[in-house]
């Protein structure tokens, strides 16, 4: 089982603190660090207010050395298809080969309200968001000193030089979401890894399921597509560590184990186990609490290893 590190910075972070989640992530030994693409906080304050993903990471890609560097997910509404190629490939070429693009439709309207940023209909969002996969999928296979072309509903490139090239060939792809028809198909065809975000063991088993449908449908080896699931965590040594770390955040004990990753270090190692059991290879580890980094170690010594 893989494990990856997944922070939600727009709650309140600097960058500073995601300097520090991620240079330990990498000395504990996690695969990758992670962080959302928002704009807005869901709960408190927000304070001092959100960063960007991209920004964030093109940092982030001189600050690190191995630990690969992500999005779950990026907003296909918050950026043009031909500029986000850019950026990914530039961060690619920092970081020696180290990004991966997770991409979704955008759901949080009160953050496309609070910062001018258009939010179309679901379907509309959908029809964005498969132009977008084909479109930035396309710009990083097109060979050098060729050009790209495409004509959609919504976007429309002509005579892109398509550069700069990542230095990834193929950059790894996240799909994630519950959708039971367009979201597999969408995986099957883009994505490297599909994502199943804060669902159950059972839920989950369901999602892999209809991709792996998917994938069959395409002529596609469900085999070559990575499972994974994202899961806030909360591990303690006892329960009075699990209550401290819990209280932290403002959630409780007994709701953080029936929905995530919580408890003492053999209650979580059981817990991902359960996943593993569904076909679950990848899980992100929700932090939220970014200033908690004994968090991080205690994971990486007392539950990878039993994995």
């Amino acid at each position: 089982m893989d494990l990856r590190i997944f922070t939600e910075p727009q709650q309140g972070a600097r960058y500073e603190d995601l300097r520090r989640v991620a240079v330990a992530a990498e000395a504990a030994g996690y695969s990758a660090f992670f962080r959302s693409d928002h704009y807005l906080h869901m709960s408190g304050s927000g304070l001092p207010g959100p960063t960007d993903a991209w920004t964030t990471l093109a940092a982030l890609a001189r600050e690190t050395t191995s630990i690969r560097l992500g999005t779950l997910v990026t907003s296909a509404t918050f950026r043009h298809p031909g500029v986000l190629a850019v950026q990914v490939a530039q961060v690619d070429e920092m970081s020696g080969g180290r990004v991966e693009l997770g991409l979704g439709t955008g759901w949080f309207e009160a953050e496309h309200t609070a910062y001018g940023i258009p939010f179309p209909p679901l379907k509309e969002r959908f029809d964005r968001f498969a132009e977008q996969l084909e479109i930035v999928t396309g710009l990083f296979a097109t060979p050098e000193g060729r050009t790209f072309d495409f004509t959609g509903e919504h976007y429309r490139l002509e005579g892109s030089p398509a550069l700069p090239k990542p230095v990834q060939s193929p950059v790894p792809i996240i799909v994630g979401g519950g959708g039971k028809k367009r979201t597999p198909a969408l995986a099957a065809r883009y994505a490297s890894e599909f994502n199943a975000a804060f669902a159950s063991v059972e839920d989950t088993a369901a999602a892999i399921s209809r991709v792996r449908e998917a994938c069959a449908a395409a002529g596609r080896d469900a085999s070559s597509m990575t499972s994974s699931a994202a899961l806030i965590v909360c591990c303690g040594r006892d329960e009075a560590e699990v209550v401290r770390r819990a209280e932290a955040i403002g959630r409780e004990p007994a709701e953080l184990r029936e929905n995530g990753l919580a408890g003492t270090p053999a209650e979580v190692v059981d817990k991902i186990g359960r996943y593993a059991a569904v076909g679950v290879e990848r899980i992100y580890l929700q932090v939220m609490d970014l200033s908690d980094l004994e968090h991080l170690d205690l994971v990486a010594e007392q539950v990878a290893p039993q994995l």
